[in-house]
């Protein structure tokens, strides 16, 4: 998924006007950490929710939930082995941006399991001493669980899956194992990129309740294109083929194979009614120790179908459909236990909860009861936390009573429901397996993140909040709210200058993100809003609007995006920015700047060569032709090409660069595994047979994010020095 992208996790508070005044620089920023210390790193609960640990400073910390206090459950002198980095670039960044657990509890809650870079070690935490279970000429580092028993350990190693018994790690077992010819093309267990990036999926094996075989996900990727990402570093540059299925490309074919846990490499294949290869498994599990649960997704991403199979007979029955004429919300998440089925919808308008049931002893043999739908109204439920079956109970978040805010709620199995959280702005809830605790991660617009350790609502103890910013003076922005054509809100924020008057002359940089998905405009902390200061600090005026085709606003919010990759995107920009324009006097028309990333770089490259009112732009990451980028998110707004060829043509920037207007800057991370380089070459191509200037920064072997305090200040220095060149009073004439 394309995404927007926030700066390293750290944060701002609103602060009072006697405060000292300091002004923030790029180097605050990226330099020296965290702005404002580092936040809590990897919460995790213990299996009987009585415990809550994080890293920290290299320690592993556990909050005491009666109090909310912290202490040392393993300190730094024996986390130290326990935690060595290494891997490449891509892969840091992908441990990073998918949250792979470094670590986790045993069914037992008697030790722990860490994963140092292909290293599995078993921490005793009685006895404080831990056993190397697999080192990395065994393990790749990916997807380590415990059996349900906490007997064995599994993890992927060679595209298959490696199994030891914690009494005897020495002689594990391969199950579902690859010949070394096929390892190329299969991949038995693991995730494949366009699955972990497009349907977020995590896992794709798990172990049977009773821990005696393993279902799992084979991927066969032979017939998918693969991209050449090139390392220049060295004097002999290297080459990763990565398989990435472009629209309308063969996308990697999927089964479900179930196996012994015990190895002996026979697999029983379940045979689930999929369109020769082109539809999609974006989750399934068990629903008990005889019976798996598949849930399947049709390439046009209109129909979704959740079957249960018997692993006897391997025949899988539909229980549960879900369809849509345009595209279904792409949350695929299930909650499933002991004869209900959780899942969130939009059939209704909005994203919302609906509860269902089936026969837990005969699971196969009809179609799954929709006992109702648990909310309703104009809003938003954007996840759910927890299915709690015994206290008939589903724990989530919504943006109910103010859609630019997110609350922690309850509902019961009648429809009633309770807010948990209190305090206008953003939470997000993690809850316990058993019990009823939660943490909550609290924040607003001016208020960075603090977490809190809950036991029930108004119950909570804060174990961790933003310090240190007592030297910075920030200011919140203007809150606008703007009508589109069809008469939507637009909901929009203007940061200005402090001290800009009416008889000022500041110029205005647009960012939005724009793209289907992340909403940018919300009561919540963005250390974006941090650059925000920086760029008013030296002068200018920063907007952000969320148009439609953005999500949490319904299904014909998001639905705008359908077959419309800029002109529904442009048109209320333009519409947000008119009425900041007449609203405030002070903003110069003429010096107008756009920036943005990743969607947002491909929205910066469409305003500037639709619009001629932009002086200056920078894209960093941009896709400049949708028929570059993966088949799932592409396809699934703009259909195969072969069938919207003009929409393809019409949306894909590369096709009017020629009509580029304003100073252009892009920057691209040579090893994007995301967003490739082509697309900004091919790009500049364009440019340089149209005879258009433009300015180029490449990052070596940086990914999507260009990661890293040193690839980071470059290229927040090269924004800020972009837009000082090109739209403060001294700045040279737009082309």
């Amino acid at each position: 998924m394309l995404s927007a992208l926030c700066l390293s996790a750290c944060g701002a508070a609103a602060h009072a006007q006697s405060a000292p005044e300091k002004k923030i620089t790029v180097e605050d920023l990226f330099a020296h950490g965290p702005l404002t210390g580092q936040e809590p790193d990897q919460l995790q609960w213990s299996p009987d929710g009585k415990h809550l640990t994080y890293l920290d400073s290299g320690a592993l910390v556990e909050i005491d939930q009666a109090t909310g206090k912290a202490h040392i459950l393993v300190d730094r002198s024996k986390m130290g082995p326990l935690q060595e980095t290494g891997g490449t670039e891509r892969d840091r960044d992908e441990r990073n941006r998918y949250h792979m657990a470094s670590y986790l509890w045993a069914p037992d809650e008697r030790s722990l399991l860490f994963d140092s870079s292909g290293r599995l070690w078993d921490y005793d935490l009685k006895s404080g001493t831990g056993v190397q279970v697999a080192d990395s000429g065994q393990a790749s580092g990916d997807d380590p669980k415990f059996s349900p028993d906490g007997k064995s350990i599994s993890f992927l190693h060679n595209r298959g899956i490696f199994v030891v018994r914690l009494q005897d790690p020495i002689h594990g077992v391969m199950v579902g194992a690859l010949p070394d010819q096929a390892q190329q093309f299969f991949n038995n267990g693991g995730v494949d990129w366009v699955y972990e990036e497009e349907l977020s999926t995590r896992s794709n094996y798990f172990w049977s309740p009773d821990s005696q075989h393993i279902a799992y996900l084979q991927t066969d990727e032979r017939n998918v294109p693969q991209y050449p990402i090139t390392d220049w570093i060295p004097v002999h540059a290297g080459v990763v083929m990565q398989h990435y299925p472009q629209p309308g490309d063969p996308n990697p074919e999927v089964h479900i194979g179930v196996t012994s846990a015990r190895g002996g490499g026979r697999t029983d294949w379940i045979q689930v009614p999929l369109h020769q290869g082109d539809d999609y498994i974006p989750r399934f599990g068990w629903v008990d120790r005889k019976t798996l649960w598949i849930e399947t997704l049709t390439r046009d991403q209109k129909h979704r179908t959740l079957f249960f199979a018997d692993m006897t007979d391997g025949l899988a029955h539909p229980v549960l459909e879900i369809s849509d004429k345009k595209f279904l919300d792409e949350d695929y998440d299930l909650q499933i236990a002991d004869g209900f089925i959780a899942l969130t919808a939009w059939s209704s308008g909005h994203n919302q909860i609906y509860l269902y049931s089936y026969d837990v002893q005969h699971p196969r043999k009809q179609k799954a009861k929709l006992v109702r739908q648990l909310t309703s109204g104009d809003f938003d439920v954007r996840t759910i936390y927890r299915l709690d079956v015994k206290n008939k109970l589903i724990d989530y978040a919504s943006n109910e009573g103010n859609p630019l805010e997110q609350q922690i709620w309850q509902v019961d199995f009648s429809g009633a429901s309770k807010q948990l959280s209190a305090g206008a702005g953003f939470h997000e809830g993690d809850f316990a397996p058993q019990g009823t605790a939660f943490t909550d991660r609290y924040s607003t617009r001016m208020s960075p993140p603090r977490l809190s350790l809950c036991s029930g609502p108004g119950r909570c103890n804060v174990f961790w909040q933003t310090h240190g910013l007592d030297a910075y003076h920030f200011h919140a922005p203007e809150q606008l709210q703007v009508k589109a054509r069809d008469g939507s809100t637009l909901y929009a924020t203007l940061l200005l200058p402090e001290g800009a008057t009416a008889k000022a002359s500041v110029p205005l940089i647009m960012n939005p993100y724009g793209g289907p998905g992340p909403q940018t405009v919300a009561d919540r902390w963005n250390m974006s809003l941090v650059f925000d200061e920086l760029l008013a600090q030296h002068g200018f005026a920063v907007l952000h609007a969320d148009n439609r085709g953005t999500g949490n606003r319904g299904r014909a919010f998001a639905q705008a995006a359908y077959h419309d990759f800029g002109p529904v995107q442009l048109q209320d920009q333009l519409t947000v920015l008119d009425t900041a324009l007449a609203q405030y006097p002070q903003l110069d028309a003429k010096r107008l700047g756009w920036w943005g990333w990743s969607w947002g770089g491909s929205f910066t490259l469409y305003a500037m060569t639709h619009s001629d009112r932009f002086r200056a732009g920078v894209a960093v990451a941009p896709v400049t032709d949708w028929r570059d980028y993966d088949s799932i998110y592409t396809e699934r707004y703009l259909g195969l090409p072969a069938q919207d060829a003009e929409s393809y043509r019409q949306d894909s920037v590369v096709n009017s660069a020629a009509n580029l207007k304003g100073r252009l800057l892009i920057a691209h991370g040579t090893g994007d595994d995301n967003v490739h380089l082509e697309n900004t070459i091919q790009f500049i191509q364009q440019l340089i047979d149209a005879h258009i200037p433009y300015d180029l920064q490449l990052f070596p072997r940086k990914t999507h994010s260009i990661a890293g305090a040193n690839a980071r200040i470059q290229l927040y220095n090269r924004i800020v020095a972009h837009f000082e060149e090109y739209l403060m009073p001294q700045a040279p004439a737009a082309r």
